[in-house]
């Protein structure tokens, strides 16, 4: 197993969203656009999840784990990173089981049904403690552990994972049981304990059309714990960004097609790295795109950020585009941005603060910062590359690795919806119903990716050949779509919070497989900057 090197903290860490730039996003909701009334909502809780059956597998065990305890350990889990969980472990000040109880008794205390719920969490693990009780006795018994391993993670719930069905937020999922997907695999291989799975934006975004990002008929309206009913969540991995944001789980896997780690991670003031497409497997992922779609890790810091994504790597033999990414030993003990150059949208230095001041933070840890003018780039039938893809892609998940739903097409989804539309589909199915529409050979369809490739490497590329640049700078999701169909890597970071109290979130783009690049760039601006607060309400 890999083990990450992090000395410095190693002492005795589509949406399809609101792409600005990309028809390929719905129509979503702006950063710091505010729900003036409840009612917006058409469903707010989840009609769907039955709390005596959650939670009836922890029950005695949170019985006998008092608010007495959970106050007590609460200063070695809460805002702590990896490196710091594992080292109170090392030091018999905490346990995994009592780590893992932790987050349970924080989920039950907050997440539904009261004040403060979030509706971020739809199932969890009934596994969890038992498994969690197996790493403590085996703690001992090897020197090499990856650092993920004792540590609970939280999947978005179109993942595939035992214990769990894999749902995807639709109703007609409900009973999907699953073996592991590919990367819960190597999760569990390096020692990860899978918590549960997390609220979505309903298929991914890709469903509804003028649907509220976060919803879904299973886990209900997901809610923002920065402006809970007031600012949005980001989509589609909401409630994996959710419940890192309030210190529900340590770290979570969100999926993204265009915009899906951005958007959230980047509204919820956490770390989100949509990969370069293959750097992580898609097997057993319910998709939008084989051509755009990754998963990816999400967490409050970029140390932890990284140990999650270096727990996920590896080559699946039935991914197409997957690849063996050669080194995810990240040292971020010398990090510099010394004589990076970094390009920057000059429209959104004049138009946003917190962009402006993230730039400036740069500027003065030693990056050059280049600003330039946007390329005039149309990605013309990006939404079409979306519904033509999904055509035939979820199909051949139902087929590869679905349970045994009933379902084999988009088309029986789309029937079984329209049966009881109220509950299984209360803002309709525009975009299921689009995909329905489409056709192409596989000729037209490659024709589309070149095309849309082809254009967003020269979005990104002509800039960075010109003024030789490192990487470009943007704001939450707004660019994309470009790198989803240049299959460029970004990385977002907390930049701090608007007037009104909204996160937002710096981004960065580099080119394919400079994951570490990234990396290096958030963890040295995160340092320099340190603007991400937890949400008061939630500490």
């Amino acid at each position: 197993m890999k083990k990450l090197l992090f000395l410095l903290l190693l002492p005795a860490l589509i949406s399809c969203g609101n792409d600005k730039n990309s028809e390929a996003e719905n129509t979503e909701t702006q950063d710091s656009l505010k729900t003036e009334k409840e009612e917006e909502f058409k469903v707010l809780d989840s009609k769907n999840i039955s709390q005596d059956s959650l939670w009836s597998p922890f029950e005695n065990d949170l019985a006998e784990f008092s608010e007495e305890k959970y106050q007590s350990i609460k200063p070695l889990i809460f805002d702590k990173n990896i490196p710091e969980i594992q080292e109170a472990v090392k030091k018999g000040e905490l346990t995994y089981e009592e780590l893992s109880l932790f987050y349970l008794y924080r989920i039950k205390k907050i997440d539904r049904e009261n004040e403060l719920s979030l509706n971020s969490v739809i199932s969890l693990n009934p596994n969890l403690l038992e498994e969690a009780r197996k790493k403590d006795k085996q703690l001992n018994n090897s020197a090499e552990n990856h650092l993920i391993n004792g540590i609970p993670v939280l999947l978005k719930d179109n993942i595939n994972t035992q214990n769990m069905p894999t749902t995807a937020g639709a109703i007609a999922l409900q009973n999907n049981q699953t073996e592991d997907a590919f990367i819960v695999q190597k999760l569990k291989e390096n020692g990860a304990l899978i918590l549960g799975k997390a609220n979505l934006s309903e298929w991914a975004y890709f469903f509804c059309g003028e649907c509220p990002s976060g919803y879904s008929a299973v886990g209900g309206q997901t809610l923002n714990p920065y402006g809970r009913k007031i600012f949005d969540t980001g989509g589609s991995s909401s409630g994996s960004a959710v419940a890192v944001a309030a210190n529900l789980a340590p770290v979570a896997v969100g999926s993204e097609t265009s915009g899906s780690i951005l958007s959230p991670s980047s509204q919820n003031s956490v770390v989100g790295l949509k990969p370069t497409i293959g750097n992580l497997s898609r097997g057993g992922i319910v998709p939008i795109s084989s051509y755009l779609d990754t998963p990816g890790p999400m967490s409050k810091s970029v140390i932890d950020n990284a140990i999650l994504y270096s727990a996920m790597t590896g080559k699946d033999v039935e991914d197409t585009l997957s690849v063996e990414v050669e080194d995810t030993d990240f040292n971020f003990e010398n990090t510099s941005l010394e004589g990076k150059r970094f390009g920057a949208f000059k429209q959104l230095i004049k138009e946003d603060s917190l962009y402006k001041l993230a730039v400036n933070d740069l500027r003065n840890a030693g990056a050059e910062i280049v600003e330039f003018e946007a390329e005039e780039i149309e990605l013309e039938n990006f939404l079409r590359l979306l519904s033509l893809d999904m055509k035939k892609d979820l199909p051949e998940y139902f087929e590869k690795y679905g349970g045994k739903t009933g379902f084999a097409s988009v088309d029986d989804i789309v029937k079984f919806n329209l049966k009881d539309s109220v509950s299984r589909m209360p803002y309709g199915q525009t975009l299921f119903d689009g995909i329905l529409h489409e056709s192409a050979d596989s000729t037209n369809l490659d024709s589309i990716k070149n095309d849309l490739s082809e254009k967003g490497k020269k979005y990104f590329d002509t800039p960075m050949q010109e003024h030789n640049l490192d990487g470009i700078l943007s704001i939450n999701n707004y660019h994309a779509g470009f790198a989803a169909v240049a299959h460029y890597p970004a990385i977002t970071v907390s930049m701090g919070y608007n007037k009104d109290g909204a996160p937002k979130g710096l981004t960065f783009f580099a080119k394919s497989s400079e994951e570490n690049k990234l990396y290096q760039w958030a963890f040295a601006y995160e340092k320099a900057s340190k603007r991400r607060q937890s949400p008061k309400n939630y500490e």
